[in-house]
């Protein structure tokens, strides 16, 4: 099944290794990122390897003002980021156990994330019409770092939920693994059907 039961296995028990594998994910992709963002500014010519067609394409999003958040790229953002979120996976995973304010502190770091990825997302689709891979590979692991510690904070009520919404909390607690895989269809059809122009010619 898609979706591992927290019957079976907490939250409290996976969150870590979900946390340090998508933060691994994550730092990876942002650092090769940043390595092409240099090799580009000291040379205009530089074509990163991720330059794979017209649509996979780093360079020309990383020349776009989008690439960059109060004049700092934004891969050194990913990076900072996802290094902290590692950090904090790995302690976790030793036994840790840490204050509700951290764990909102987390929360409120890993919602502005999924806003500004999705931000993103609409900006390379709808704006610059173009996608980086490895950027895309970042927003793919933005995704289940919200999903989970939202989950997590719900679960131990670190999070207030209304009662009229409780049910919901509990489904989405049960079938976790499906609305994360539907979450990531939904993704991709936007991009299959924004580009079919495209990939049709693939075909």
């Amino acid at each position: 099944m898609l979706s591992i039961r927290i019957k079976n296995l907490s939250l409290e028990k996976c969150l870590p290794y979900v946390l340090v594998l998508a933060g691994l994910v994550g730092f990876l992709a942002s650092f090769v990122l940043t390595y092409d963002k240099i090799q580009i500014l000291q040379n205009t010519n530089y074509d990163p390897s991720c330059n794979i067609n017209p649509i996979l394409s780093c360079g020309s999003v990383m020349k776009t003002e989008q690439a960059s958040l109060f004049g700092v790229p934004n891969t050194i953002f990913g990076l900072v980021g996802y290094s902290m979120l590692i950090t904090f996976g790995v302690l976790l995973a030793g036994g840790a156990k840490v204050k509700r304010w951290v764990w909102l502190g987390a929360q409120a770091a890993a919602t502005i994330g999924v806003i500004f990825m999705h931000y993103l997302f609409f900006q390379g689709v709808f704006r610059i019409n173009a996608i980086c891979p490895w950027c895309f590979t970042v927003w793919m692991a933005t995704i289940p770092i919200f999903w989970y510690i939202t989950l997590y904070n719900v679960g131990e009520k670190n999070l207030k939920v209304p009662q009229y919404m409780q049910k919901i909390a509990i489904l989405a607690r049960r079938y976790h693994g499906e609305i994360l895989v539907t979450w990531y269809m939904v993704i991709l059809a936007i991009l299959l059907q924004h580009f079919w122009y495209y990939w049709s010619t693939l075909i």
